[in-house]
């Protein structure tokens, strides 16, 4: 199910909130589907060179906020499917392996893109998915008593131009890309979220909608 577009600190606080209630028992693993009104968001992991003027953001309409996750600079906006899984990592059969969890994301997003009819692959070294040398999807996750938020954003038929206000993922190089580019037909947000969290099923069981 896909929640429709949610400003980044509303969603921000829906995570947390799961969070709590994960850790007390009262709710079991989940994922939160949504897309983003424009956004940057700054990880733990960025550098100087990361940090691009508020002033320019703004005057482009695109919020900016210092983030608790993994990972550098990152664009989100309509069009790009952001995905935050909530997982006990304590209840999952790789245990407390943060490194195992963001393999199974990458897995799982591969194997989401092939049912939209798009070859991703992984690149060792690098975090996210890439469909060759271009990059489709990034991930950047938190841990709370061992339970996960933040997540990933997959371009699906996001306008890409934002990307170029920032360094993306701290790769000054990188070329980004979307489901809608490389398959050069239009794709809806709730055909993505199916074909993603039918990717989570096959990885590690899909976590229960919302």
């Amino acid at each position: 199910m896909f929640l429709g577009r949610m400003e980044y600190g509303r969603a921000l606080a829906w995570q947390l909130e799961f969070v709590r209630w994960r850790r007390a028992g009262r709710i079991g693993d989940c994922v939160l589907l949504l897309e983003h009104e424009p956004v940057v968001t700054v990880g733990r992991g960025a550098e100087d060179s990361d940090r691009v003027p508020r002033e320019l953001l703004l005057a482009h309409g695109i919020a900016v906020y210092e983030s608790s996750r993994g990972g550098r600079a990152t664009y989100h906006g309509p069009g790009q499917l952001v995905g935050y899984p909530i997982i006990h990592l304590r209840e999952r059969d790789r245990g407390l392996d943060l490194h195992a969890y963001l393999d199974d994301l990458e897995r799982a997003l591969v194997l989401g893109l092939a049912r939209l009819g798009v070859e991703a692959r992984r690149r060792a070294g690098l975090r996210g998915v890439w469909v060759g040398e271009r990059k489709i999807a990034s991930i950047g996750v938190a841990v709370r008593g061992w339970v996960t938020y933040h997540g990933f954003a997959l371009n699906v038929c996001n306008d890409l131009a934002a990307f170029r206000l920032i360094v993306p993922c701290g790769l000054p190089d990188v070329e980004m890309t979307s489901v809608a580019r490389e398959t050069g037909r239009p794709v809806t947000l709730h055909a993505a979220s199916a074909a993603v969290l039918l990717g989570l099923g096959e990885v590690w069981g899909v976590p229960r909608k919302l």
